[in-house]
């Protein structure tokens, strides 16, 4: 298909996984065989804004499902949250509202943890909230402690619909405190996206990133150059797309239609 030239140059496929490659638990017709396609051309990486669950957590369930993954083929907004804290804020004290599993993975990086007396305030996708711990979040920012976002997203969906997720924290945390978070790492934000060209070295022009919604997956191609491929299988249909008026390089209607 003359669409598909489009992807000549990649060699680095960012793939989103739910509502891309499995969806409700359920792994999409033609899907596995897609990776394999994708590999044989280049490097494949399975990118997540989740960060309630960990790289390891993610290795279990694609290997799991049947994909062939290994802690490399994995990037979470969770590990972009770290890596962007190494970078500009090491050191730093940070109050982490989140589950066991990022903690791990703050821990992991070197993110030194407290429970008192924070430099920063974390906000991931804590799907243990606590009272306790919202209020304590709150009162830091509210003294004056800069927060940050793992991500922006909404809701997260599950099987019989939706949970709110870090932006629907964020709009609570907001309302609170009258304070902005200070920056978002997840998609379809910068961190993220530079935490993936460390990981694999490629240019934007050489990625493409593979997924199922507008505004994270789709958005995050375009804000940061990489070659954007929606495909139809998750949260957008096309009527989505065409009343959104975005543009995409590429759309599919499965991921199991790329062929290159």
């Amino acid at each position: 298909m003359a669409r598909m030239k489009r992807l000549n140059n990649v060699k680095c496929f960012l793939l989103d996984m739910d509502g891309t490659v499995y969806l409700s638990g359920e792994v999409i017709e033609g899907a596995r065989e897609a990776v394999e396609r994708m590999r044989r051309r280049g490097r494949v990486v399975f990118l997540t804004n989740n960060t309630s669950v960990s790289r390891a957590d993610y290795v279990l369930k694609l290997s799991r499902m049947g994909f062939d993954a290994e802690p490399e083929d994995v990037y979470t907004a969770g590990n972009a949250t770290a890596d962007y804290l190494k970078e500009y804020h090491g050191g730093k004290k940070v109050f982490l509202l989140g589950t066991d599993s990022l903690r791990a993975e703050f821990g992991g990086a070197g993110i030194p943890l407290c429970a008192d007396n924070p430099d920063l305030v974390v906000i991931g996708f804590d799907t243990s909230l606590t009272y306790k711990n919202l209020t304590a979040a709150c009162d830091f920012i509210r003294e004056g402690v800069p927060y940050l976002l793992t991500h922006p997203d909404i809701n997260c969906p599950k099987k019989d619909g939706y949970m709110p997720d870090v932006g629907s924290f964020a709009a609570l945390i907001k309302t609170s405190t009258a304070r902005e978070p200070f920056i978002i790492c997840g998609k379809p934000h910068k961190p993220i996206a530079d935490g993936v060209k460390k990981l694999t070295g490629f240019l934007p022009y050489e990625t493409a990133m593979v997924g199922d919604r507008l505004a994270t997956d789709m958005a995050f191609a375009k804000n940061n150059g990489f070659i954007s491929v929606l495909v139809l299988t998750g949260a957008t249909s096309k009527s989505d797309l065409k009343q959104s008026g975005a543009s995409v390089d590429v759309v599919l209607d499965s991921v199991a239609f790329w062929d290159i």
